[in-house]
């Protein structure tokens, strides 16, 4: 396979796997804000803001943090170079480069809902239809990864889309997970309290995990608890664990395939720590420094991948 069509394939599900990502993110905004007085709201949308990392660009564009402008922000502004629009066409445009050795299926999928998407984002996104839109890029995301878990070949293409979705679904976690330790909780008093309990439900319901958590510990919201869920449980396919484990396969498959033992393998080898921790050790390291320091550890892991197989070639 040449590596400019890996390369489409790697980055098209890292750029779907980020645009279902940031519409959790704004749902699970846009519940906490209802619940809250104005000043309060609008804490809730600054942290949405702050985790996707678009604090200055908003705030050159924007005065405040009102609900319309954030979401219109994240969605479909211009002055936003990652908005949503833009990266579902970044997913059609790489589609478009791999279509070859992409399913009919897989292709449909794909060119079907950003046609959509593409029209429901021209006009600017208003209350009445905002919760439309989030909804449409979930099922998205749902539809184009069953397409491909039922109709594609487990080939090199198949697995170089999935090492794209578990770089990219896991950097989503850990940055959401960072987000409410540095950014949502706004002192140590509010610890334990109703706000703090209903900024966590927000982190579990932005990576689809709150029915999962409930379900194991009976509702109990608990940071250590929450922490160990979604990083260490390797059974929820959101966790870093799980991910982590996920692109070690493919990455193995990858190999086989190719005849060589490459340098993202290795990588890989001294990134993955997660089986020789305890929920306690990281919160005594302190979970901001682990975070980031698997975030690193990921962003190295895909570069690699990149260089082992001529991405930019």
């Amino acid at each position: 396979m040449l590596g400019r069509t890996a390369n489409s394939l790697f980055w098209m599900f890292r750029y779907l796997e980020r645009a279902e990502n940031t519409a959790r993110l704004l749902d699970a905004g846009m519940r906490m804000a209802l619940t809250r007085d104005i000043g309060s709201a609008e804490e809730e949308w600054k942290s949405v803001i702050a985790t996707l990392g678009l604090k200055t660009p908003f705030e050159n564009a924007n005065d405040g943090y009102d609900a319309g402008p954030v979401w219109n922000f994240v969605l479909r502004d211009g002055a936003n170079p990652t908005n949503v629009r833009g990266m579902i066409g970044a997913v059609r445009s790489n589609a478009r480069v791999a279509r070859t050795n992409l399913s009919s299926q897989a292709w449909e999928a794909i060119n079907e809902n950003w046609m959509v998407l593409d029209k429901m984002l021209a006009r600017p996104v208003t209350q009445t239809n905002v919760g439309d839109i989030i909804t449409r890029l979930r099922r998205t995301g749902m539809q184009v990864h069953g397409a491909l878990d039922s109709t594609m070949l487990r080939a090199e293409g198949f697995h170089f889309a999935r090492a794209g979705t578990y770089i990219e679904r896991s950097e989503s976690t850990a940055r959401i997970l960072d987000m409410k330790y540095y950014l949502l909780l706004p002192t140590l008093g509010h610890v334990g309290s109703s706000l703090d309990t209903g900024q966590w439900e927000q982190v579990l319901r932005s990576v689809a995990g709150a029915s999962a958590y409930s379900w194991l510990n009976a509702g109990q919201i608990e940071a250590k608890g929450i922490v160990e869920f979604l990083v260490l449980d390797d059974r929820f396919p959101r966790s870093l664990a799980f991910c982590r484990s996920a692109l070690r396969a493919n990455l193995t498959e990858l190999a086989r395939l190719h005849g060589f033992q490459p340098t993202s393998n290795e990588v890989m080898r001294e990134a993955d720590r997660l089986a020789d921790i305890s929920v306690d050790e990281i919160f005594e390291q302190g979970l901001h420094e682990f975070l980031t320091g698997f975030m690193s550890r990921n962003a190295a892991i895909a570069e690699a991948i990149g260089e082992d197989y001529r991405f930019l070639a």
